[in-house]
């Protein structure tokens, strides 16, 4: 991949990100959004062209030079000490939250009773967390990977069981776009080991949709929490029942 390539397709990734299509980028450029499509298909911008955009997603020419060069180098996880800084403070947690799903500063301010000094100085802490990278302006640059996740044994998920799974599943997920489904059966550890990779295809695929939603606006995307469970079980009363 040639470095103008690198650059092409850190602008796409950006602009689905802000939830420009092309459409919104046809005006700014003086084409027609056909124009548009067939100038990303190509990958033949001129410096000019890429500036252009950039500025469009607001970034700088040198910012989106620096969002190339950092897409291999993204944060994967956390340690168990930055987990525990982030979930100590609740308004933290509620803005690592939402930088997470590539909110803005303003859509914080707009959705929750914050100060916008606070949520500066959470922001800043996050983004010595390497979190993010704040930006002039505070614009938020999210420095993790697609398969970012927060640790299997760590103090964010001890956090979810111990505060948040309860109020998950307290639901009869009936409303449109919820479902719920339990299943039970026998299986040899070969058909566990598979069933292991389909599971973590679905997080995949669903990391995947999330990313691909980024193209609508905030107000149309909804949270979305997926819970997927698999271990060895029987049900309490049936082990009471065990020779």
């Amino acid at each position: 991949m040639t470095e103008t390539d690198r650059l092409v397709a850190t602008l796409k990734r950006l602009l689905r990100r802000q939830g420009l299509a092309y459409r919104d980028v046809a005006p700014a450029l003086g084409l027609a959004e056909s124009s548009v499509k067939r100038l990303f298909a190509s990958g033949r911008f001129s410096l000019e062209r890429i500036v252009q955009v950039a500025r469009l997603a607001g970034y700088t020419l040198a910012e989106l030079a620096q969002e190339a060069e950092t897409t291999g180098e993204r944060v994967r996880a956390l340690t168990p000490a930055q987990e525990r800084e982030i979930v100590s403070d609740p308004h933290r947690l509620v803005v690592a939250a939402c930088v997470l799903n590539h909110w803005t500063m303003a859509d914080i301010l707009a959705a929750y009773r914050l100060k916008e000094a606070e949520v500066v100085r959470h922001l800043a802490r996050l983004d010595r967390l390497r979190l993010i990278d704040l930006l002039p302006g505070n614009r938020i640059r999210l420095n993790v990977a697609r398969d970012f996740e927060w640790r299997p044994d760590g103090p964010i998920r001890a956090h979810f069981r111990r505060h948040w799974l309860s109020d998950f599943m307290d639901s009869r997920f009936a409303a449109e776009g919820e479902v719920e489904s339990f299943t039970h059966g026998m299986l040899t550890e070969g058909a566990i080991a598979r069933m292991r990779e389909e599971l973590a295809r679905l997080r995949r695929r669903f990391a995947e949709l999330h990313e691909e939603s980024l193209a609508s606006p905030l107000p149309k995307r909804r949270g979305t929490g997926l819970v997927v469970g698999m271990r060895e079980w029987e049900p309490r009363e049936f082990a009471k029942l065990r020779r």
